[in-house]
């Protein structure tokens, strides 16, 4: 059975999208070059082709290392000097060219990134017109994984509402880094440790405070059973973030959690240089998932259940960077995403994308599973490196 979108939800030109993508000596294109419209975009074609490649290509018009948090070297074609990508983005500053890449012979491990042909100091200026999530089968265990893999899932949500977000995650971690060596080399003068203590008091309490503030709103929007209830593809999702200074900052002034937090670090020096690391911060805190209508845990629920959860999750987080951005929502990333749902939740999947007004980007290896998107997509074969309509 095939169904077609409400007509009241036909995409609206207030939105986010990629207008054109070249890449060149990226993975395995040696040159590629599509030209789209704002509609999402579906990839289908056999295992290994490069779909996957196309989307981390795409991922990498924002912040960060990619869907793939691979190395910028790794992504170089065999054989090829190094690697740039080009696009034509819409977004709310109007009609923006980007551009991104990197060489074997650099001598740093960043990217070069230009923006309307000027040279940006960093990648994270690329924050400041794109916004992107994405959805892989690397993270279909998210909720049975480490707590890590939750954190660090939380601080992608988080980065495309705040690009400055990852300034205070790259402190804490710099000022960590100096604190553990000085554990490591048994240091035991505290004017050696103070001034690294006070940036992760700093930095970790407004780590917190961020993410606290994101669960909380994001739960509103998940835990919204009106919204479909029990008969939605998505079940509605139960958010609690689990720390000693989030559980703190409910009900106590940031400060007075800064303060504390300054004042368990040097209580508990000693502790930590048997351990040789610092082991209390907001990196051992964890988004803990519950499944809504069933009322249990999502470690505990069944695979297909923990899928259906993480994509509601993810169309939550997408309306609330919509809500946020003046209506933009963020581009969409879903690898494999339709492989392992039933008809219903593929139908569901593509009505909450359309809804959102987002450009969406799906691979599968079934064009078939893709057919109730009709017009509303552009579709592109993957087949060696090359694209074809």
């Amino acid at each position: 059975m095939t169904s077609q979108v409400d007509p009241e939800l036909q995409p609206a030109r207030h939105r986010l999208w990629i207008a054109r993508l070249r890449a060149t000596d990226f993975r395995n294109y040696e040159a590629l070059s599509v030209e789209l419209d704002d509609r999402s975009v579906v990839l289908t074609g056999p295992n290994g082709a490069g779909k996957t490649n196309l989307l981390e290509a795409v991922s990498l018009l924002a912040p960060g290392r990619g869907l793939g948090r691979a190395q910028f070297a790794d992504m170089i074609r065999h054989g090829a000097a190094g690697w740039a990508l080009n696009a034509i983005l819409h977004s709310a500053h109007g009609e923006v060219e980007i551009g991104t890449g990197y060489r074997s012979d650099d001598q740093t491990s960043a990217r070069a990134v230009r923006i309307n042909g000027e040279t940006a100091r960093s990648a994270g200026a690329l924050g400041d017109y794109t916004r992107t999530i994405w959805l892989t089968p690397a993270m279909d265990g998210l909720f049975t994984g480490a707590a890590g893999e939750r954190r660090r899932f939380l601080d992608r949500l988080i980065q495309s509402l705040d690009p400055g977000y990852r300034s205070n995650l790259s402190r804490f971690e710099r000022a960590m880094r100096q604190r553990n060596r000085l554990l490591e080399d048994g240091e035991a003068s505290s004017s050696r440790y103070e001034g690294f203590e006070t940036q992760l008091a700093e930095a970790g309490t407004a780590i917190a405070a961020t993410r606290l503030d994101t669960v909380t709103r994001l739960a509103r929007l998940c835990d919204t059973p009106a919204k479909g209830g029990d008969a939605s593809p998505f079940p509605w999702a139960e958010l609690v973030l689990e720390g000693v200074l989030e559980g703190r900052l409910l009900n106590e002034a940031a400060v007075d959690v800064e303060d504390f937090y300054l004042e368990t670090l040097a209580r508990c020096r000693e502790q930590d240089r048997a351990a040789r690391r610092t082991l209390e911060g907001p990196h051992r805190s964890d988004l803990i998932v519950g499944h809504g209508p069933k009322g249990a845990p999502a470690r505990r629920c069944s695979t297909g259940e923990q899928k259906a959860l993480l994509i509601g999750l993810v169309l939550a987080h997408a309306e609330l960077v919509k809500q946020q951005s003046d209506g933009y929502a963020p581009l969409i990333l879903l690898d494999e995403i339709v492989a392992h749902l039933d008809e219903a939740r593929r139908e569901g999947l593509f009505h909450e994308i359309e809804r959102l007004g987002a450009q969406a980007w799906m691979t599968g290896t079934d064009a078939a599973h893709f057919a109730p998107m009709g017009a509303h997509a552009q579709h592109f074969r993957i087949e060696n490196g090359g694209v074809c309509a």
